[in-house]
């Protein structure tokens, strides 16, 4: 099994919630759902990017940390964005080579400064000011984000931030990976063995493609943070007092 990957036996039912992008009103209405449909112990795997972009990363942060604490059945997946402020933290770091150039963490379109506000931090593309970030951040963040495993699998599918690599087992799939990988997944057609159920690339709707699911709907773009329940391998999607089937593109 890959580093820092979980496995169980699924229950009846999981939910799904995928890239929070730093919304953390939309966490809570999401939350709301999965508490009408399933109740106040329902599964729910939260599929990482939990940070950037939205206005509150720090109270999402600390609603995961609180979720968690209270034994609620809460898996929560790292995303790139997570590594990236992870990254930031431990090392000042804020370049990646899975990013673009010139793009940075801190770079407009990447929401850092955001995040950083979220702590009371003032920080910008030339000046990220980590000295204060390493004061302000708790370290209860900061261990939470670390303590984050990178997919989470039942007998039927696996949940992970990005994706796979097609054709390489689970355990030789590279971190870097599972938490940035684009292509050649998204266009590959092929059985992964287990349904892949995913966020990391942004969608107008939630798309089924038989092999793969993609949830991410763009919250951090201001859309939908969708939440997704699964029963076996069907898929239903969440909405006030009612469920939407989501079933294979071109079935």
């Amino acid at each position: 099994m890959v580093p820092d990957g979980k496995h169980a036996r699924m229950s009846k039912r999981i939910y799904v919630i995928p890239d929070i992008h730093g919304h953390k009103a939309k966490l809570d209405s999401a939350l709301e759902l999965v508490e009408q449909d399933g109740g106040a112990d329902a599964q729910i795997v939260f599929l990482g990017d939990l940070v950037d972009r939205g206005p509150d990363s720090r109270g999402v942060i600390q609603t995961l940390v609180d979720g968690v604490a209270a034994g609620r059945n809460w898996t929560v997946l790292r995303g790139n964005h997570d590594q990236l402020f992870l990254e930031f933290l431990d090392h000042a770091q804020i370049t990646s080579p899975r990013l673009r150039n010139p793009l940075t963490w801190v770079s407009k379109t990447m929401g850092a400064v955001d995040t950083l506000a979220s702590y009371g931090i003032i920080a910008s593309e030339d000046d990220p000011n980590w000295e204060e970030a390493r004061h302000l951040v708790p370290q209860t963040h900061r261990d939470f984000l670390a303590s984050l495993p990178l997919c989470y699998e039942t007998d039927d599918i696996l949940f992970v931030h990005a994706g796979i690599v097609p054709g390489v087992p689970l355990k030789d799939q590279a971190p870097d990976d599972l938490m940035w990988i684009r292509e050649p997944f998204l266009s590959d057609p092929r059985d992964h063995g287990k349904l892949v159920v995913h966020g990391h690339t942004p969608v107008d709707f939630p798309e089924h493609h038989g092999n793969r699911v993609a949830l991410d709907g763009g919250a951090g773009w201001g859309r939908t943070l969708h939440v997704a329940v699964y029963e076996g391998r069907d898929c239903w999607l969440l909405s006030t007092g009612d469920r939407q089937k989501l079933v294979p593109l071109n079935s």
